[in-house]
């Protein structure tokens, strides 16, 4: 199925592009923040389980324990790291957006490895460019081993963003910061955030200022195949209706196949 945009760009609603992480009770489930793997178990009710294969339901019935931020792909807002309120389901609102896949390799300073501003600026000068305006971000880390997908991240100083960086980004009218890593900043940074601040203008956490990006949002730990090209693609950023500062989300790319000018 062929789709228009802006009656413009085509793409094909068929071949859709996962780049989300599957949330599993398995070990195969990253983890990150110190939390143990998610459970996912039936219902119990005295002698009642609700477990079609145990032969007392004729349903199956599970209770789910998660955490989304250290259990998968997730996409959060603000939210996340003020006094007040704000959840995801109320800041975004719109699920289909412009956007740019580029892959960086970390920049090793001191015991780190970081993601700088002029790794993002040198990405986006050699990616394959199409007269859009991007919304959103999808960055690839390399190595891109697949292990990303079971990996687990507590306690072994993941690369991150720069703030300078995350400035960048936010300069860049980029609303739609995409990852592959468990946060876009420092695993253990005192508490700064200085990327997720920065990203989000928010320059106090207990008194919001009235030019942070209540609509702007974060999605961590995807994964993006080697074979996925970097470039122009529709992003379609998909979460479940929590009403929290993060949700669990599918974001699928789709590549432009024509451009109609």
């Amino acid at each position: 199925m062929l789709a228009l945009i802006d009656n413009k760009y085509q793409i094909d609603l068929s071949k859709p592009i996962d780049i989300s992480i599957p949330l599993t009770n398995t070990d195969e489930n990253p983890i990150a923040w110190y939390i143990e793997k998610p459970v996912i178990e039936p219902v119990i009710f005295g002698d009642w389980i609700g477990k079609v294969s145990e032969g007392k339901s004729s349903t199956n019935f599970n209770n789910i324990f998660f955490n989304p931020h250290g259990h998968g792909t997730h996409t959060e807002c603000l939210g996340h790291i003020t006094n007040d309120f704000y959840s995801i389901n109320q800041s975004l609102k719109q699920f289909f957006f412009f956007a740019k896949l580029i892959t960086v390799e970390p920049e090793k300073i001191g015991d780190d490895f970081v993601i700088t501003k002029e790794l993002i600026e040198k990405a986006l000068r050699t990616s394959t460019s199409l007269s859009v305006i991007n919304e959103a971000l999808v960055i690839r880390t390399i190595p891109n081993q697949k292990d990303k997908k079971s990996r687990k991240y507590s306690n072994t100083n993941p690369p991150y963003l720069s703030e300078d960086a995350a400035i960048f980004i936010r300069e860049s009218e980029i609303q739609h910061l995409l990852i592959d890593l468990p946060s876009v900043d420092k695993e253990h940074d005192e508490g700064k955030l200085l990327a997720h601040k920065a990203f989000w203008n928010v320059k106090d956490t207990n008194n919001l200022n009235s030019d942070a990006r209540l609509n702007a949002t974060i999605t961590e730990m995807i994964y993006v195949p080697d074979e996925i090209e970097d470039g122009n693609y529709i992003l379609n950023l998909q979460i479940a209706s929590f009403e929290n500062d993060a949700s669990p989300s599918k974001p699928i790319l789709y590549k432009i196949l024509d451009c109609r000018i």
